[in-house]
């Protein structure tokens, strides 16, 4: 490791030969591959790596590991050990490398600091393993960074049968960023092209030659062009950045060896990096909105279960109660819910939604619902549809529960969101500032549809706060004991339309004059956080897009069944742009 001090060399080798992984089985033998490995300060995504790799669709008898770790401040050399400790029998051989002291650089100015000593011990350890690859006189060398998750577990064998010289699988995040550049500066910096968003969106598909990849990506060793690929010392004429992925895109340049990024299948995923000054909590939870990502895209991903992980502790950030409302019908939206929320450390309690579909006349009328004289959809000119009626009870009987037991303050979530990042640490960053301005409040929208152009207005003393104007959905919002007693007060069912305009009614934006007559009074007081906190998973038109309230009957006749066409309320915010991505985030770099 350089300068970087004392190390264990190769403190685990396991001799040649000794996997019992799955054989090749009849015929010839499959490509030999180094999977080489570094890990620094990785607990919050190592788990989800190894736990793809493991999984990987290879022969584990023909792939050597060969992993390095150091200068780490958290739990990486436990967790490497504990799983090396238990797969590492299934390769061909092990060698790992371990630092424990110190901590960090002496030139870094924290954890996520790329210092030039820093630099230097990463080409280093890189070129360690090349150069190891080479003895080993392997076929294959495939690197792979701890924030790259492989969740495709034919990766391997996709990227070989490309026959390229240097090849990556192009990985999606949060935002633009991926594993890729497409163009290169004659200085070494990156040049935005007309090619990057086409291939990172995949409107064009194929293997692309690009000036530079990293993070994962596999070099053919048997190829000439690649025996003068190297990572450390630069290149005799190398005058960029010290930077290890830059150095060795100079060498690939100056070796005639071309880079290649593949978009044909989606292959995993890799965590926006944070910025030097951030910390490792901060990266902590920018993987943590990864996975929630991943869940709603798919596939998602799944840890080691070589690795053992205390359960993490869930909270109701503050709150009385957290309300998840969900279709027993819809086991999947129940379980990838569920599971966001604790990847979140929330504590929520599922709540049964009301099967609209299951309601027939005689319910509805002893439920005492009847429909808002007048009412018809704004945009289809349909009435009421059953799917509506049970998603207003499901939310109605909500807010009884909070009146009856006397919950000051609670969250109720649908079952279709997708979170923005930070999204604990950011409503409780709300709540706290609303408590300090003594601003009183009846509910609050974490997610919704603006549906009027005007700006609304800003709650002083409090940031990231608006008097919310006339708005759509449901899908999650903060709500008061009072705001409660308000809605239930209301009476709503004998003069029932959605939920989602009948909250506007309430505090006093619906435009519809006629409406709002039938409701006094109307002084709800409704603020939204702006920017919002979540947003649906899918919008009308996408092609995992499905709604129990549009998609139903009507719901006095079961006869006349309804779609979303020609209803505006699903389809996506024009205004949104970039949806979920965050505005801070939204360029590749």
């Amino acid at each position: 490791m350089g300068a970087a001090g004392p190390l264990c060399a190769l403190l685990l080798l396991l001799g040649t030969g000794t996997g019992t992984g799955p054989g090749p089985g009849p015929g010839p033998a499959p490509p030999r591959v180094v999977l080489a490995l570094l890990a620094r300060n990785a607990q919050h995504s190592l788990p989800h790596c190894l736990g793809a790799l493991e999984r990987m669709d290879y022969p584990a008898g023909s792939i050597a590991l060969w992993c390095a770790t150091d200068h780490n401040s958290d739990n990486t050399t436990a967790m490497l050990r504990e799983w090396l400790g238990a797969v590492g029998k299934d390769y061909h051989s092990v060698a790992w490398k371990v630092q424990e002291e110190p901590s960090s650089y002496d030139d870094e100015l924290g954890p996520k600091h790329w210092s030039d000593k820093r630099y230097e011990n990463l080409m280093r350890l890189k070129q360690e393993a090349l150069t190891y690859a080479r003895e080993q006189r392997a076929d294959y060398i495939l690197f792979v960074d701890t924030d790259s998750i492989l969740t495709n577990n034919q990766t391997l064998k996709f990227l070989m049968a490309q026959n390229k010289s240097v090849v990556a699988p192009m990985l999606d995040s949060q935002t633009f960023y991926s594993n890729f550049w497409c163009g290169i500066t004659p200085q070494g910096y990156y040049r935005r092209t007309a090619d990057y968003f086409p291939t990172k969106n995949r409107q064009r598909v194929g293997c692309f030659a690009v000036p530079m990849v990293y993070a994962t990506f596999l070099i053919d060793l048997r190829k000439e062009e690649t025996s003068q690929l190297a990572f450390y010392p630069p290149h005799p004429n190398y005058t960029w950045a010290f930077d290890d992925i830059i150095v060795f895109a100079y060498s690939c340049q100056a070796a005639g060896a071309e880079v290649h990024v593949c978009n044909q299948q989606r292959f995993g995923y890799i965590n926006v990096p944070v910025k030097a000054h951030q910390t490792l909590e901060d990266e902590r939870v920018n993987f943590v909105h990864l996975t929630l990502e991943a869940m709603v895209d798919g596939p998602p991903m799944q840890r080691s279960r070589h690795i053992s992980l205390l359960p993490k502790p869930l909270t109701k950030m503050g709150f009385d109660e957290i309300f998840l409302i969900n279709l027993v019908r819809r086991p999947d939206r129940r379980q990838r819910m569920l599971a966001s929320l604790q990847e979140l450390e929330i504590a929520a309690r599922v709540v049964d939604a009301v099967d609209g579909s299951t309601l027939n006349s005689s319910d509805i009328k002893v439920l005492g619902v009847d429909l808002l004289p007048g009412y018809y959809d704004p945009f289809s000119g349909r009435t009421l549809t059953k799917g509506e009626v049970g998603c207003f009870l499901s939310h109605y009987n909500i807010w009884k529960e909070i009146v009856s037991r006397g919950l000051e303050r609670s969250v109720v979530f649908e079952d279709d969101v997708r979170f923005e990042a930070a999204f604990p640490e950011r409503l409780q960053r709300l709540m706290e500032e609303l408590e300090e301005a003594q601003q009183d409040w009846d509910l609050i929208y974490l997610g919704r549809k603006q549906v009027n152009v005007e700006d609304e207005v800003p709650v002083e003393g409090v940031q990231n706060l608006v008097v919310a104007g006339y708005s759509y959905w449901t899908l999650a919002y903060a709500i008061s004991h009072r705001g409660a007693q308000k809605l239930v007060a209301a009476e709503p069912l004998s003069k029932m339309l959605p939920v989602d305009e009948f909250l506007p009614i309430m505090y006093n934006k619906h435009p519809n004059e006629d409406y709002k007559r039938h409701f006094a009074p109307r002084d709800l007081l409704v603020f939204s956080a702006h920017p919002l906190l979540v947003h649906p998973t899918h919008y009308a038109g996408d092609s995992n897009w499905l709604s129990d309230t549009e998609t139903s009957t009507i719901w006095d006749d079961d006869a006349k069944k309804t779609d979303w066409a020609g209803s505006q309320k699903t389809l996506r915010d024009s205004r949104g742009g970039a949806g979920h991505l965050r505005s801070t985030a939204r360029d590749e770099l």
